[in-house]
């Protein structure tokens, strides 16, 4: 696996930790980061040391999306095929975040705006700071609300009545609003963000891990699925599990009146 450059990268206790730092700008995108995120989250699949993920950033900030130097002013240089080459590349990342079948948490210590609220988004649960702030800005800059996939995941999470008005006004909306909404799973006091974060991923990567990532695959492929294909696509599924080890771990762990010692197998 390529170590990133452009923000840091640790495992501990199978749990990989994503930190954004570039605090100076709220740990905004340059195509680098963009670059090195995508490719990481792809490589993630693979890695067997890592079986669930913690993305956050250093600072005042989760992250304020594209850099205005280096991705917004270059972007005024670009003719349409550029242009599309870059918008695809940033989609990328997102199908990679729910590609991945690990689990993914949002540590939000700050504002997460524009790409960046849609990277929170994407994730799999949201842990945010009381401090915390969200916006899909992107109709402030003259821009389609619909960016990145928020068109799509927004109105999942939140309906699509709150999904519209999030991404017609760009509003910036605090924690408690944004857990109102459900767009924030949990909120908690600012110094116990990350804390928290990582007590959540390390509980999911001490779990079913194959279990987890096929409710993940699930949860995917069924938000445009009929009832009856769900039920069908769940039977299946749920036999795969069956035959896993932990499926028998966690009866032979009842059984003796013991905790499950999950392998993810």
């Amino acid at each position: 696996m390529h170590t990133p450059t452009s923000f840091k990268f640790e495992v501990t206790d199978q749990v990989a930790l994503i930190t954004l730092n570039r605090p100076d700008t709220l740990n905004s995108l340059t195509f680098e980061v963009y670059q090195q995120l995508t490719q990481l989250f792809a490589e993630l699949e693979r890695e067997k040391s890592v079986r669930s993920v913690v993305i956050t950033g250093e600072g005042r900030g989760f992250c304020s999306g594209g850099d205005q130097h280096d991705i917004i002013k270059e972007l005024f240089s670009r003719d349409m095929p550029g242009l599309v080459e870059f918008t695809r590349m940033t989609c990328e990342l997102i199908r990679n975040i729910r590609a991945l079948r690990k689990p993914v948490v949002a540590a939000l210590n700050g504002t997460a705006a524009g790409a960046g609220a849609v990277i929170a988004l994407a994730a799999d649960l949201r842990v945010a700071s009381e401090k915390a702030k969200i916006a899909f800005l992107f109709t402030k800059v003259g821009l389609a609300g619909a960016d990145m996939g928020a068109a799509y995941l927004l109105p999942k999470v939140v309906g699509l009545s709150r999904a519209t008005e999030l991404l017609y006004f760009g509003d910036v909306i605090d924690a408690p609003t944004a857990e109102k909404y459900g767009l924030f799973n949990k909120v908690v006091p600012h110094d116990q963000v990350l804390i928290e974060a990582m007590a959540w991923a390390t509980r999911l990567a001490n779990g079913p891990t194959f279990a987890l990532g096929m409710t993940k695959e699930l949860l995917n492929a069924e938000l445009n699925m009929d009832l009856w294909n769900a039920l069908e696509n769940e039977a299946r599924a749920q036999a795969v599990c069956m035959q896993t080890q932990d499926f028998r771990e966690a009866y032979d762990a009842f059984s003796n009146k013991r905790p499950a010692r999950f392998q993810g197998k």
